[in-house]
């Protein structure tokens, strides 16, 4: 006869053997998360380090920016550089200025961008898909090619020289409307079929549904936007001649003489620019998270 040797089982031992693990595996994701944030850390001084050089060059007076040796911090700060920026230009009209074309411009562009975006996403059509792949080839042109065309198309609109003409050309863009596109193809499509068999129209179904579910895409585009019309400098220049219209990047090249540069005018000026652009990724930053694109649908 064989005998069958039975032996009681721990239950307390067998749990505490299956939630072992190897000490590895920990320290390889430990050694994994220190490179990676040690990595993160090295890049964001290595793009940190010559803003702060900027900013703090920007407090230092003009015989101290070029001091041997160099200095990050300046011994005498000083605000000199901001008051004579400020004064040497008209600079609260810039201001004005560039806020008018910077807000409505935005404010387009997203609608404008939300809109193209759920056509080309929602609605199966061809010559969708040939426009979609027209706006992209766009991209694939340096600006500066675009710029003969654009002007002679603004001029003969009689356009020039007004905000509407630095406004309106600027509304669509390829970015924008790539982003509003591939986030509404995440969307459900059962989502916009369930709206439209409780009878809803397809206006209320973007206004209703569509446009609060892509708030994240909207505000990211906002902040973009804005950025890319305040420090416009080439299109504005082209199409401005009026001192009293003239915006923030033109105003500061007015600063930079034709013999000579005040750097220390010249810093001041840049810094006091960055401020808007500062505060509006500040203020909207938090609103600019993951949307819940299924929110409404049952499993």
């Amino acid at each position: 006869m064989t005998t069958t040797d039975m032996r009681p089982v721990d239950a307390g031992s067998g749990r505490a053997v299956s939630k072992k693990r190897p000490r590895g595996a920990a320290t390889g994701g430990l050694r994994q998360a220190v490179s990676a944030t040690t990595l993160l850390w090295v890049l964001a001084c290595l793009y940190g380090l010559p803003v702060l050089w900027f900013v703090l060059s920007s407090f230092k007076p003009a015989g101290d920016l070029f001091s041997y040796p160099l200095t990050l911090v300046p011994h005498n700060p000083t605000l000199s550089g901001f008051k004579a920026a400020w004064d040497s230009a008209n600079f609260s009209q810039y201001f004005i200025n560039t806020t008018i074309v910077c807000v409505i411009t935005t404010i387009l562009t997203v609608g404008v961008s939300c809109c193209t975006g759920y056509a080309l996403a929602k609605y199966d059509n061809t010559w969708l898909k040939v426009f979609f792949v027209c706006i992209l080839a766009t991209t694939m042109l340096p600006s500066e090619v675009m710029l003969a065309p654009e002007f002679l198309v603004v001029r003969d609109l009689g356009l020039y020289n007004s905000f509407a003409g630095i406004i309106l050309p600027a509304v669509l863009t390829a970015t924008g409307c790539f982003m509003f596109r591939q986030f509404f193809l995440t969307v459900p499509d059962e989502l916009v079929e369930a709206a439209r068999i409780d009878g809803a129209r397809e206006l209320a179904i973007f206004l209703r549904i569509m446009v609060p579910l892509s708030r994240p895409i909207m505000l990211t585009l906002a902040i973009l936007s804005f950025q890319w019309r305040w420090n416009d400098y080439i299109w504005p220049l082209l199409m401005l001649n009026d001192p009293d219209k003239f915006t923030v990047q033109i105003g500061i090249q007015s600063i930079v003489g034709a013999q000579n540069i005040n750097w220390s005018v010249l810093l001041g000026a840049s810094v006091i620019s960055m401020i808007p652009l500062i505060a509006v990724f500040l203020i909207f930053q938090r609103y600019v998270m993951g949307a819940d694109i299924n929110a409404g649908l049952k499993d």
